[in-house]
């Protein structure tokens, strides 16, 4: 059954947690004894209602405060396919938070108070969608009920987040937008009788209906070597393996390929999943793969096909980031940067922009990255490393810095 990867988004308290446990109880995904533990929870809240976001907001700290801190991972399906939703946070201080659970996400769900209209987080939210190249993203104008479901709010919002897609270069067709009020169900799972304006798809069956679009199978394979294998018993003693995950592409046994940095070539003489041979893998498969002549091949280096090597070596490049950490980055500074299973020491050359999310400008004379900043900077490595463009291939476009005295992660990159 094929799994739809979804990614929700919006501002604080514009009821995310809501709509998914909307979604789950509608669907009787959730089983009698959570339902009866909520149930319970929202009594003791003095609500007389059932407070549906309980059942994502896994923390204490989440359930005293009435918000969320860290992305909670909800599984559940339906006859037409299954659904795995990182329910992230709002607050502009884990925007982190809200990066890292959607960077694995085929659709995002971004959620506005119908009260508020698009406000700062939403921007910021609609941005990070575009810059991790979301194929389709949902815009649900939630809480209709507290604006007496007006049409006119809804259409209001609706060309305001179409003016930003055109800012931001977004194909207007890769919008979706549906006015729901989560608490009870509004085009939830259901169509709802009052907004009989809208003849739209409920949420529910627009997820049911979208095609997650190209895969990591249909890109260039890239195979970065986590592990040489050596057996000591006697009976495996000439066996050599590579093992790793398959970051996207397919391998197949016989293929061609190009070991980076060497440049050296063999062909694949084995792929194995556990101990069990098999003919061919694809990508997010942690494989094992022996090669039919003895070339050189480490941790970090990349195991490519022959027909699809990635773009030349590069010390210097330009790529976006989103800043995650307290202390602010400067030019000048040193990092360490993680690609697959590589790390190498990389410099910020120069600070090319900073974001104004405001107006998606840079900020004039601006060149320090603050906590949630988002621009464009020049990095410059150590040594060589083997880079797609994040718009051509994401899995072999997108790294990590890390602080070298701290081992913070400070930063996520997009390879331009």
């Amino acid at each position: 059954m094929e799994m739809l990867r979804i990614a929700t988004a919006g501002s604080v308290d514009d009821g995310k947690s809501t709509l998914i446990g909307r979604l789950l109880y509608d669907t009787r995904s959730i089983a009698d004894d959570r339902l009866e533990a909520i149930q319970k929870a929202s009594k003791r809240k003095g609500l007389d209602f059932t407070d549906l976001s309980l059942l994502t907001d896994g923390l204490i700290a989440e359930r005293e405060q009435g918000i969320t801190i860290d992305v909670a991972h909800i599984y559940f399906s339906t006859p037409t396919r299954k659904y795995i939703i990182a329910d992230t946070p709002g607050h502009v201080e884990y925007t982190r938070n809200m990066i890292t659970g959607a960077s694995n996400a085929q659709v995002s769900i971004v959620l506005i108070d119908a009260r508020n209209g698009v406000v700062e987080q939403t921007r910021r939210h609609l941005y990070i969608a575009s810059l991790l190249r979301m194929r389709n993203v949902v815009v649900c104008v939630n809480k209709m009920d507290l604006v007496g479901f007006e049409a006119s709010v809804f259409n209001d919002i609706h060309l305001e987040v179409l003016g930003i897609a055109d800012q931001l270069g977004v194909d207007r067709s890769t919008l979706h937008f549906i006015p729901v009020a989560a608490k009870d169900g509004d085009n939830v799972v259901s169509p709802s009788d009052n907004m009989p304006w809208y003849n739209g798809q409920s949420l529910l069956s627009l997820l049911e209906s979208l095609q997650p679009g190209k895969g990591q199978g249909d890109l260039p394979a890239r195979f970065p070597v986590q592990y040489v294998i050596r057996p000591h018993q006697d009976a495996f003693h000439d066996f050599r393996g590579y093992a790793g995950k398959i970051s996207s592409g397919r391998l197949s046994v016989g293929d061609s390929i190009v070991v980076l940095p060497s440049r050296r070539t063999a062909a694949i003489s084995a792929i194995y999943k556990g101990d069990q041979p098999v003919d061919h893998a694809a990508a997010g498969e942690s494989v094992t793969l022996t090669l039919d002549s003895d070339v050189d091949v480490s941790r970090g280096n990349m195991l490519v096909k022959k027909e699809e090597c990635p773009y030349p070596e590069v010390n210097t490049f330009t790529a976006r980031i989103a800043w995650m950490d307290e202390h602010e980055m400067q030019e000048g500074r040193t990092f360490l940067l993680q690609h697959a299973a590589q790390v190498v020491k990389v410099k910020v050359l120069a600070t090319d922009e900073v974001l104004d999310i405001h107006t998606f400008r840079p900020s004039a004379g601006k060149k320090t990255f603050r906590l949630n900043d988002i621009g464009t900077i020049r990095l410059k490595s150590a040594r060589a490393l083997f880079l797609d463009p994040y718009a051509v291939n994401p899995a072999n476009g997108a790294f990590i810095l890390i602080d070298e005295f701290s081992n913070n992660t400070v930063a996520v990159g997009f390879v331009d």
